[in-house]
């Protein structure tokens, strides 16, 4: 008889993966990748949100021009992990699709684009990357960008330690743009003052993919007290993520365990409740512990918060629940 497991059965969504690029191992074999579909599989992880990642570059002409042409060509890499003959992914760009490829046992891919960036200054690109299925968008990397302010600056692009104070008008406008196109409004990178006053304009409540608790962990890509309760008191959630530097100061992968994760849940639980947490893990861009180093160890946690008193309700929520209100809120 096969042991019990809480993670048996769970509609489980990682709402942060990055993919490798411009080369990488198969997403279809078992190979170094931390995240491809037979460890999907093994892990039932039932559906994956692929971001494109852009890296901040200068903001001119042949720099967006740059990110343009990169986003569209990672954006086709994520819709090839779900060819048309069935034999990996289905891409997945509303709950009705992610909830029907879960019935089906069929992973769900998900795009998603980290960094504006992408758009430039291009309001127009927000429309075709929802025709591409994207379902957020990291308003900022590391670096401003013409959106807004990130919360870490970068010296080597002449980044002073705010530009915009926040968002800046285009930054309001793409905000605007994506509640009306069902775009989520990812908060993850953002500066403090972004990221609150994203939480006060958005229609639809925001959230932070992969992110932690910087009450936990003082980095400043993490998300403080009042930041947290910003996002409560919208609806929004935050997605536990799993890279050392923000789960421990310092810390190697080593040294963390899925019980440093816990920590990190636990806290935002006990702070703004059950229905606005979940977990995005920032695989294959810098995330893993001791124990959950690829996609086939998720169980691993779910054991973990299931022995600190996490029931099947509660684990769905935090494992994709929470997740998929939200898209249902975009969607509407």
């Amino acid at each position: 008889m096969k042991e019990f497991s809480p993670h048996d059965g769970l509609l489980a969504i990682d709402t942060h993966v990055d993919i490798p690029w411009p080369n990488g191992p198969s997403p279809f074999e078992d190979g170094p990748r931390c995240v491809d579909l037979p460890k999907l599989k093994a892990g039932q992880i039932a559906a994956v949100c692929f971001a494109a990642y852009i890296p901040q570059g200068p903001r001119d002409a042949g720099g967006h021009e740059g990110a343009a042409l990169r986003v569209r060509a990672m954006l086709d890499a994520i819709a090839a992990m779900a060819p048309k003959d069935g034999s990996g992914g289905v891409l997945t760009s509303t709950v009705d699709a992610i909830e029907a490829a879960f019935a089906e046992g069929k992973t769900g891919i998900i795009p998603a684009i980290e960094n504006g960036y992408a758009m430039g200054e291009d309001l127009a690109a927000l429309d075709e990357f929802a025709a591409r299925g994207v379902r957020y968008m990291t308003l900022t990397h590391n670096g401003h960008n013409a959106l807004a302010d990130a919360a870490i600056p970068l010296a080597s692009l002449g980044n002073a330690t705010t530009e915009h104070g926040g968002l800046s008008e285009l930054g309001r406008a793409a905000v605007t743009r994506m509640n009306e196109l069902g775009i989520l409004v990812d908060i993850s990178h953002a500066a403090k003052s972004t990221m609150l006053q994203a939480a006060a304009l958005s229609r639809t409540p925001i959230l932070a993919t992969h992110s932690c608790i910087r009450a936990l962990c003082d980095h400043p890509r993490n998300l403080d007290d009042e930041q947290l309760e910003a996002l409560g008191a919208t609806g929004g959630l935050v997605q536990i993520t799993i890279v050392s530097n923000f789960l421990r100061p310092k810390a190697r992968a080593s040294d963390l365990t899925v019980a440093d994760i816990a920590d990190h849940v636990d806290y935002a639980v006990k702070k703004i409740g059950i229905d606005h947490v979940g977990i995005g893990t920032d695989f294959d861009g810098g995330g893993g512990v001791k124990g959950f180093m690829n996609a086939a160890q998720a169980p691993n946690l779910t054991k973990e918060l299931f022995k600190r008193g996490y029931d099947r309700e509660a684990l769905g929520k935090i494992w994709g629940g929470n997740f998929l209100r939200l898209l249902r809120v975009a969607e509407r």
